[in-house]
């Protein structure tokens, strides 16, 4: 088993996001706590980090990722709209394009220079991080989750919408219509594909798969969906529960009630030599799968928190893990007090309860460095000879 290693200096708030650098030796991170940090590895210890940037904002951010490979540039969105460029060498930071509302999602494509992101307002905007150049594309619905491929662009939404769009069509009309003024209009874009999520809950991550034939979504009902791009060659969509504990608590009689708790499935990461992918959730836990023999591949012992986001460094070696207390903590803290049952699915707690109790001792950054062969999915049982099928 790998080892576990805890970063230094992590922000007093809760944590949204992490992005590993394209050479897997710098870690982005971005929280509620208004800044942008970048941890680096230590050259003596490549298994001890050290914080290295740390670039304070007005607003919190609410996703991070980097941008051209070689480059110490680094892009945030966040509460206040826009959507922000962060070169770390030159201590700079400039703004790209401002959302009418807050900008949820953010990531790069190298293989098209192109910089995407998502809002609450229903839009996504496709940028030139290097001319400035935009445009505005109105998506179906509220956008909650935001991933890419070498060629594609997911985006899955309320009502369990999920639009997929083509990275060179938007790179073409980006060179063609893009302009560095505000828009206000926006362009009616059809997708590639359209479809509604496996899922019947919503939507709480989506990661594509490294091969490019499909991706990954997951919920806040403990579930996950695998989907391909084209079912026909590549498999039917399927989904599995994960993430859940059973919870004995006091009754009013002064007895005990089993009670199923469903933790939401808040983030997910794909091994890109391996393919196959993390899930981390609300019950602090943290699982590899396979997601075409379906099997669990490995399930690490829970976390002292929530799990908030992963990601796989880009040589397969390292997980980033984010931890901070879940939303859905305090309201099951209060139950639990209070003697009643827990039922995750109607909710979670006000947030403004929530940062208000928030124990920053519990936020966290830890690695778990991949021993050889840790993350690989497992070969499939071969049957004993003259075994016969079942039915």
């Amino acid at each position: 088993m790998g080892s576990l290693q805890e970063l230094p200096d992590p922000p007093s708030d809760a944590l949204t996001s992490l992005r590993w650098s394209h050479d897997g030796n710098s870690l982005l991170v971005g929280s509620w706590g208004k800044d942008v940090r970048v941890y680096r590895r230590n050259a003596e210890d490549r298994n001890t980090f050290s914080l290295q940037h740390k670039v304070t904002t007005e607003y919190p951010r609410l996703d991070v990722c980097w941008g051209k490979p070689g480059s110490n540039v680094g892009y945030a969105v966040g509460v206040e709209r826009d959507v922000r460029q962060f070169d770390f060498d030159a201590g700079t930071q400039s703004v790209l394009s401002s959302h009418d509302e807050p900008s949820n999602k953010v990531d790069y494509s190298p293989d098209h220079n192109v910089l995407i992101s998502t809002s609450w307002d229903g839009t996504m905007h496709v940028h030139d991080p290097d001319s400035g150049r935009f445009i505005s594309v109105r998506l179906a619905a509220k956008p909650l989750a935001l991933s890419l491929t070498a060629e594609r662009v997911v985006v899955a939404m309320v009502e369990r919408k999920v639009s997929i769009y083509d990275l060179k069509a938007l790179r073409t009309l980006l060179d063609q219509t893009g302009n560095t003024a505000e828009h206000d209009d926006h362009l009616e874009i059809q997708p590639w594909q359209e479809r509604d999520s496996s899922l019947k809950f919503m939507t709480r991550a989506v990661a594509c798969m490294p091969d490019g034939t499909g991706f990954v979504t997951s919920s806040i009902e403990g579930r996950v969906g695998v989907e391909w791009f084209n079912p026909e060659t590549d498999g039917e969509a399927y989904a599995f529960k994960c993430h859940r504990q059973v919870h004995h608590l006091p009754t009013p009689e002064g007895g005990e009630e089993e009670v199923d708790v469903v933790y939401p499935v808040n983030a997910l990461a794909f091994h890109p030599t391996f393919g196959t992918f993390a899930t981390g959730g609300g019950d602090g836990g943290v699982a590899l799968w396979d997601a075409k023999t379906k099997r669990r591949v490995r399930v690490y012992q829970n976390l002292e928190a929530s799990v908030a986001a992963l990601d796989i460094s880009p040589d397969g070696k390292s997980l980033a893990i984010a931890i901070s207390p879940g939303f859905e903590e305090s309201k099951f803290n209060k139950a639990k007090e209070e003697g009643r049952a827990v039922n995750r699915e109607d909710g979670t707690a006000d947030p403004k309860e929530y940062f208000e109790q928030l124990d920053s001792s519990r936020v966290k950054i830890v690695v778990r460095e991949f021993a050889e062969g840790e993350a690989k999915a497992k070969p499939k049982e071969k049957k004993a000879k003259g075994e016969k099928k079942e039915g």
